[in-house]
């Protein structure tokens, strides 16, 4: 679980303000640390089958805004993935 204040700095890095949560980047980036703590998770606890439901969901929204931003504009796309490390 992410916190105000890690969510609100991600918001303030990704998106154009502060309060511009709708921003695929700014969602794609939360996504994205989210996803990393559920991996860490899963490392230390490998039985946790919701967890592991979770992050396969997790990882199924962020693809389709990726898919979505790729199609909309595709230098965004090309930035954000390389700012966030995402493999296609």
């Amino acid at each position: 679980m992410l916190t105000r204040e890690e969510k609100t700095d991600i918001i303030k890095t990704y998106g154009k303000s502060a309060t511009n949560t709708g921003l695929s980047e700014a969602q794609i980036a939360i996504f994205t640390t989210r996803i990393n703590k559920l991996t860490d998770h899963l490392r230390i606890m490998k039985k946790d089958y919701s967890t592991q439901t979770a992050l396969i969901r997790l990882v199924g929204k962020r693809r389709s805004l990726l898919n979505y931003l790729h199609h909309k504009d595709i230098t965004r796309y090309r930035k954000i993935i390389a700012e966030l490390g995402i493999r296609k």
